[in-house]
């Protein structure tokens, strides 16, 4: 019997498919207001699709309280993407909040700072 050979990027596809199914799916059917302006990062799913790792920003808004209420909505998205998605285990969610745009406006504001002070002592040379 030959043996059957799995694409490698399977699981980034799925990742993929979950972020672009989840972030249409807090968009329209996510009624909790805790929740506002969310984008969806990245996800992150296990090697045997059981757990999702759904890392988010926020343009306003507290990030512990969307934290949280996203992940008392996990169970409904879940369920919405069970619809939607065609595996056979969809995988538990677990919201993340991703400080990476924080720290990269952060590290601008540093570098900006920077050049601003050395063009001033190459002015007064």
């Amino acid at each position: 019997m030959p043996k059957k050979h799995s694409t490698p990027n399977r699981g980034y596809r799925v990742a993929d498919q979950i972020q672009r199914d989840l972030s249409e799916l807090i968009a329209r059917e996510l009624k909790d207001p805790r929740v506002g302006m969310v984008t969806l990062n990245a996800v992150e799913v296990t090697p045997d699709y059981a757990h999702a790792k759904v890392y988010f920003s926020l343009l306003t808004g507290d990030p512990a309280e969307t934290e949280e209420a996203l992940n008392h909505a996990a169970g409904h998205l879940r369920n919405g993407l069970f619809k939607r998605l065609h595996i056979h285990t969809v995988p538990t969610l677990h919201f993340i909040f991703d400080r990476t745009t924080e720290r990269a406006a952060d590290m601008n504001a540093l570098i900006a700072k920077a050049v601003a002070s050395r063009s001033k002592e190459d002015d007064a040379s």
